[in-house]
């Protein structure tokens, strides 16, 4: 085993008072070597958060800047960790959300260079990262994610399904559920009492 030295005492058996044979020190011994390159890899990646992380994804370094179709994809690419999307669900997505919002373009555009400066990361990250400092544009990652995962975009007012089958959501489990054909109203329209009741 590299990194563990050969003359440490780890490598001899141990005899417990019960006769029974084990290597326990060795045991010790490499728990703590493997917690130690844990802890020294979890220093490292700390260390590194508050510098570029661009040598991540070198692919979404020529991301389109500006605002616009192509950048609100590439963003979104960076904030789901696809590679692309069906390209009708993109614009109705795309048109939605800048629909919902005024300030979206706009945001995509500083998200695309936020995200420039700080590497490719989860959006969980990144919207943890927005919300102190930039609410608006951490609010414009959650209704991105939401509208690609939920195909849902708008507030609680006033919801547009913009996706249903081709929601995001229902790829981790496209192998064992059958996705209902059809949806009857916006989400949770079963919790509402009817108008006539």
């Amino acid at each position: 085993m590299t990194g563990v030295p050969e003359n440490n005492d780890a490598h001899r058996e141990v005899t417990h008072p019960a006769g029974l044979s084990s290597s326990a020190s060795f045991s010790a011994s490499r728990r703590a070597w493997v917690l130690g390159a844990c802890a020294a890899a979890a220093a490292f990646a700390f260390a590194g958060a508050g510098r570029s992380l661009s040598w991540i994804a070198p692919a979404w370094a020529d991301a389109p800047a500006g605002a616009g179709l192509d950048a609100f994809l590439a963003l979104s690419q960076r904030l789901t960790g696809r590679t692309g999307f069906d390209a009708t669900l993109g614009k109705r997505v795309y048109d939605a959300l800048a629909k919902s919002d005024n300030h979206f373009d706009q945001n995509v555009a500083a998200l695309n260079t936020w995200l420039q400066g700080h590497g490719g990361v989860p959006s969980d990250t990144v919207t943890q990262a927005l919300q102190a400092d930039q609410p608006a544009l951490a609010k414009s990652v959650g209704a991105i994610m939401r509208a690609w995962y939920l195909g849902l975009v708008g507030d609680t007012s006033h919801v547009e399904v913009v996706a249903y089958e081709k929601a995001l959501m229902f790829e981790p489990v496209k192998d064992v559920l059958t996705i209902p054909s059809y949806c009857r109203d916006v989400p949770f329209y079963w919790t509402k009492k009817p108008v006539n009741a």
